[in-house]
């Protein structure tokens, strides 16, 4: 997924955002930060019915953030059992179709006024939600086993206070982006998924099904979760291991020949530069440069 279309979809970043430079949320950001859910921390699912899992989504919806969990809910089964596992629905603002990540066409079986209370809500990376859809959040959530955003949908999940205070994660690209906009999030850079209460948030993009195979894995145990992964022929592992991203736990190493985002350290445009103090600084987007305008000494240092 192209970098600045996936911060374009984020909550644009206001200058009054070089504020906060000093990224409390990244000073906190360490692999070994403790998690309130550390250990198997298993869910109770319904005797007699499926779970409910409502999938939020709005314009620009990124697909695999939130097809890939549906369908490791969607396969996922267990021998014996009379009812499916999971009841997958989607929930939109309006019953009107939403254009979704490469021109995917979707109507939402629900909107948030008539929605079937979810037991799991998956919020992928899409467009900033409104008021109603924040407010829709924290009413499901009071009672939902697990609330969880995949990617840039952390933005989403933030926006309505629901992590303040707490750990998150969200795609490495956007680390440094989820700490400026919302210093009180403790960003845990290089986790594959964090979980915490009944919130838990995914990195980026494929992170999101290894969340949703530790979901299947709370309910069901590791062996319908492993056996739902060898039927999508899933090999990725990041399930089993939530620090599993620690390739992403530092910044891109910068060279002279390879110089990096001065305000978050990642890969440029080359078309995005400023000049200060003799020295040229370039940006991945254009609100980092629009930040580095507005403070360049807070940079230039690094």
């Amino acid at each position: 997924m192209n970098r600045r279309e996936l911060l374009k979809r984020s909550a644009a970043l206001g200058l009054t955002a070089a504020g906060s430079l000093t990224l409390p949320g990244l000073a906190a950001a360490t692999l070994d930060a403790t998690r309130e859910s550390a250990g198997p921390n298993p869910l109770t699912p319904p005797a007699n019915a499926s779970i409910p899992v409502a999938f939020l989504i709005s314009e620009g919806a990124v697909v695999i953030d939130f097809c890939g969990p549906w369908e490791v809910f969607e396969r996922a089964y267990i021998p014996g059992r009379k009812f499916d596992a999971f009841s997958l629905y989607t929930v939109a603002e309006s019953a009107a179709p939403i254009t979704a990540g490469g021109g995917l066409k979707i109507t939402p079986n629900y909107t948030i006024a008539n929605a079937p209370a979810p037991k799991v809500i998956v919020i992928p990376a899409q467009s900033p939600a409104s008021e109603a859809t924040k407010a829709w959040i924290r009413n499901a959530t009071k009672s939902t086993d697990v609330t969880m955003s995949v990617c840039t949908g952390a933005f989403v999940l933030a926006s309505t206070g629901l992590l303040s205070g707490k750990p998150a994660t969200t795609h490495h690209g956007a680390y440094v982006d989820l700490a400026m906009q919302y210093p009180d999030i403790h960003v845990q850079r290089g986790a594959r998924f964090v979980e915490v209460g009944n919130l838990a948030s995914a990195g980026g993009l494929t992170s999101g099904m290894d969340l949703a195979f530790r979901v299947v894995e709370r309910y069901f145990g590791r062996d319908v979760a492993s056996q739902t992964a060898t039927l999508l022929e899933y090999q990725g592992q990041g399930w089993l291991n939530p620090n599993s991203n620690a390739e992403f736990a530092g910044p891109i190493k910068q060279t002279a020949n390879h110089p990096v985002c001065a305000v978050c350290g990642m890969e440029i445009d080359r078309s995005l530069s400023s000049t200060y103090k003799g020295k040229t600084y370039y940006f991945c987007v254009r609100e980092h440069k629009q930040i580095f305008d507005a403070s360049p000494e807070k940079f230039a240092a690094k």
